[in-house]
């Protein structure tokens, strides 16, 4: 492998401040520095409402930047919340804005939903990742329930079980570059 680092971009699902959700991203990107270089967005509410119409010509500034960033990737992170026992709206929205691209096509993805329970949102996740066509497998993929009460105010990892289904995704998210 060169010595140049594998790009990762990381898409934080919560608009939240301090989110669960971004402190994952955080533990993940901390332990996945030495090999490669981890971008996590964090503007998913800056994004338009999805519009087919605007999608006909030249799509929105913002729309055609968060396209870019993920064409440019080498690989996929997207840690995420249920709301509602569905996804995010402004994440499903930013997925929305990609369906016409290429983008995800083949693009090693790691998806993982973090919440109270999760299990809508997270099969929801999958379904659409997999419509856009992302490639990973039941390896790269975790859904972390009761989150709140796993992962302390600092970001650190406080539930062993947890700590160790993080430590075997990571592995097993290195090991698809």
């Amino acid at each position: 492998m060169s010595s140049q680092k594998i790009k990762i971009f990381a898409i934080n699902g919560s608009t939240r401040k301090n989110a669960s959700n971004f402190k994952i991203l955080k533990h993940i990107s901390e332990n996945l520095k030495s090999q490669f270089e981890v971008e996590i967005f964090e503007k998913l509410d800056r994004l338009p409402h999805f519009n087919p119409d605007l999608d006909q010509e030249k799509a929105p500034e913002s729309v055609i930047h968060f396209r870019n960033k993920v064409a440019q990737a080498d690989g996929i992170l997207i840690c995420t919340p249920e709301y509602v026992f569905s996804l995010p709206g402004t994440l499903k929205n930013a997925l929305e804005w990609c369906v016409s691209t290429t983008v995800f096509s083949g693009k090693k993805s790691g998806l993982i939903t973090a919440s109270a329970s999760g299990e809508m949102a997270h099969d929801q996740l999958l379904l659409i990742m997999k419509t856009v066509e992302a490639k990973f497998d039941n390896t790269s993929t975790l859904l972390i329930q009761g989150v709140r009460g796993k992962i302390d105010n600092e970001g650190k990892i406080t539930n062993l079980d947890t700590e160790k289904a993080l430590a075997n995704f990571i592995t097993n998210f290195q090991n698809q570059f």
